[in-house]
């Protein structure tokens, strides 16, 4: 994906306030042997690109003064209660480097599994995104889990799925085997302890 932005002479709260003002967002890129760099980009087309996944896990080609760098979007800042962006951070991102970042989860199948269609269960999805360490050129858009072959009281965990080539999981607190998704009985044991 492309998005086009400009380089940012101005600095602070109130040079950011007057951006914000006249439609453009303060952004900052950062990473690789370059120092960082103040940016701006335009409002409307930055909302716009946020609202999609892709944008949020994908190499992304940014248009600056003429040059193309490959980026990562890394933050977005919103406001509190209103549609606006208000600041976004890019990472450069060097082909021969590894990259951690967090990638979505798609499932499929699920409503077609025996713990749907034969046990009646409900399918919860513990996680949505995984944190991956890659190469740019092996990040994934997605990972999908496949949940046709569930059945009730099933736990899909990370190892049940095979995950893209050249990709590896950033297990946290120890954890190397996340459940990814559960099948759980409708009532569950929670509610036949309660009647007896």
């Amino acid at each position: 994906m492309k998005f086009t932005a400009t380089l940012r002479s101005v600095q602070g709260t109130s040079a950011s306030r007057r951006l914000r003002n006249a439609g453009r967002v303060p952004a900052i890129v950062y990473g690789g042997t370059e120092a960082p760099l103040n940016i701006e980009l335009d409002h409307n087309e930055i909302y716009h690109a946020l609202r999609k996944e892709e944008f949020h896990a994908s190499i992304l080609d940014m248009e600056l003064d003429g040059t193309s760098q490959k980026v990562l979007l890394r933050a977005v800042q919103w406001h509190p209660f209103k549609q606006l962006v208000l600041h976004v951070d890019f990472q450069r991102v060097d082909a021969k480097h590894f990259i951690t970042t967090k990638v979505p989860l798609h499932f499929i199948n699920g409503e077609t599994s025996p713990a749907v269609k034969l046990s009646g269960a409900l399918i919860s999805h513990v996680l949505n995104e995984l944190e991956i360490s890659c190469l740019p050129a092996n990040l994934p858009q997605f990972i999908e889990v496949d949940l046709g072959s569930m059945v009730a009281g099933e736990i899909v965990h990370l190892a049940d799925i095979k995950l893209p080539i050249g990709v590896t999981f950033v297990a946290h607190g120890g954890d190397a085997n996340p459940a990814l998704a559960v099948a759980m009985s409708k009532g569950g044991e929670a509610d036949s302890a309660k009647a007896e």
